[in-house]
């Protein structure tokens, strides 16, 4: 069984990536029919263009195209000023035409890059192309009562809007790929060209794979992966062929160009079909589109509603704000985390060490509790019902000692039940911290006349016996002591004690 290790140190794997995307566009590509296809019942948003009944003409989305010059300018692209559609051809039964309304030779974007992260540190990966073309039907396999085996067409995601991005062939290994995967849906989400959704399949990705002995500067036969649902899939995939590919090669068996689905029940890619060609497709302009002008105005308007990227406003988290790179990292990745992290933080008017403590606080509360809530209820941080107001609230509770840690954390549970205000919910559930030094004066001495034993350590020198006492204050004030004040009280009883023997 060939390794991962030997994989690494005789061969060198190429990896480039494939991803369709399906853009957030109300209507299909060529139609009026509705894009939002997910739960309508099957077959009942189309029309005659998505049919692809004769006599039925396209018209372009200008919508899409806005999309995909959006994402070719997040993705450092040069936008084209003369672009077109082209027929793609090829028989399949989910193809409603016989051919694809796609782009071959002159795609609206080109020549991009991505930075991904690496163990190395920072690596570029070449973006070739960023095209537009149209989704297909969906094809449903069945197993009728009699063990006979029979497929059900919708063709209510025929016609939606898909674009292609093309990665150069510049990763080199399955950990790269997951990172250009994750950096590539973390860009599309934040610019808001589509929901990414792997799982839900409006984020498809092929991978390309071969393998050649370190040094060598001829690359290996190609083989292209399909079938992946999810980023541990494409990982899981990508590390199989490689293994399966150097195997291959030792044993003198010839890779050749095809086309492998992935199972992954089994964990094995699997021979699909002969892999295709350019002109196995008979690719030629599309008759029925004129070509597609972009001029610079158009691209210029798109650039001012670009917003900032996650890599940049990592950055700027670490700058502004002395975040920790993990922390930046991690509140970056989905717009709407950063989005409301900044949004509690702008309530503050601290500036210099003190806005970094505040946003600090507010990144472990995020990061933590935040995190942990929304983990267990399966919900989006933009449907919570905390608000930054009242998580500022919250915070200032804890800085002033009306809330201890752990009150406050039993405090932010309920907030993100109810949306609460933190004080409303402190007072009723009789959450705040005994602050009063007769009060808690109190419950230091019963502590102390409770407990001989550990007064007496402490007295005789053992200073980390105060520690089982200030446990025993909050049990007697049922965790509603301030710890560090009944810590000092206790020592200034305790010490009394002492110099009075």
């Amino acid at each position: 069984m060939t390794s991962v290790s030997q994989v690494a140190a005789e061969y060198e794997v190429v990896i480039g990536l494939e991803v369709h995307s399906q853009l957030l566009t109300e209507s299909k590509m060529f139609c009026a029919c509705s894009a939002a296809y997910q739960d309508a019942p099957p077959n009942t948003t189309v029309c005659a263009v998505c049919l692809g009944l004769p006599g039925a003409l396209p018209v372009m989305n200008r919508k899409a195209v806005d999309y995909v010059i959006r994402t070719g300018l997040a993705l450092g692209c040069n936008i084209s000023g003369f672009t077109k559609f082209d027929r793609k051809n090829y028989p399949y039964p989910d193809l409603m035409k016989g051919y694809q309304i796609s782009q071959y030779d002159q795609p609206i974007a080109y020549g991009g890059r991505l930075e991904i992260e690496t163990e190395t540190g920072i690596k570029p990966i070449g973006v070739t192309r960023v095209h537009l073309e149209e989704d297909v039907a969906k094809l449903f396999h069945r197993t009728d009562e009699f063990g006979d085996n029979y497929s059900l067409l919708d063709i209510n995601r025929a016609g939606v809007p898909l674009m292609e991005i093309v990665s150069e062939p510049d990763m080199r290994s399955p950990d790269e790929a997951r990172s250009y995967l994750t950096q590539l849906q973390s860009i599309l989400r934040y610019i808001g060209v589509s929901s990414a959704n792997m799982e839900e399949g409006n984020f498809r990705c092929d991978a390309n794979i071969s393998v050649r002995p370190l040094g060598s500067p001829e690359f290996g036969a190609k083989v292209e992966i399909k079938n992946m649902n999810s980023f541990r899939s494409v990982h899981r995939a990508l590390q199989h062929e490689a293994e399966r590919q150097v195997r291959a090669v030792n044993e003198g068996e010839e890779i050749v160009q095809e086309t492998r689905g992935w199972d992954e029940s089994a964990g094995l890619t699997f021979t699909q079909r002969t892999k295709e060609y350019a002109h196995d497709y008979r690719y030629f302009p599309e008759p029925d589109l004129p070509p597609l002008v972009i001029e610079q105005g158009w691209v210029q308007d798109v650039l001012r509603v670009l917003p900032e990227l996650p890599a940049a406003r990592k950055q700027r988290f670490m700058h502004e704000y002395g975040l920790p790179e993990y922390d930046a990292n991690l509140l970056t990745i989905v717009k709407a985390t950063a989005d409301y992290f900044e949004s509690v933080v702008s309530l503050s008017e601290a500036s210099g060490d003190a806005l970094e403590q505040l946003a600090k606080q507010v990144s472990n509360w995020m990061l933590v509790e935040l995190g942990r809530l929304l983990n267990e209820t399966g919900r989006e941080i933009s449907e919570i019902k905390i608000t930054p107001q009242g998580f500022v609230e919250l915070l200032a509770l804890v800085s002033e000692g009306t809330l201890s840690t752990s009150m406050a954390k039993t405090v932010f549970e309920e907030m993100f039940v109810s949306g609460k205000p933190p004080a409303e919910i402190a007072e009723r559930q009789g959450l705040v911290q005994i602050n009063d030094v007769d009060k808690l004066g109190n419950a230091v001495d019963e502590a102390i006349a409770s407990n001989p034993k550990p007064v007496s350590e402490y007295l005789e020198g053992k200073e980390q016996a105060v520690r089982f006492l200030v446990g025993q204050v909050m049990r007697i004030t049922r965790g509603k002591a301030n710890p560090p004040m009944a810590t000092q009280l206790l020592k200034e009883r305790l010490d009394a004690l002492r110099q009075s023997e």
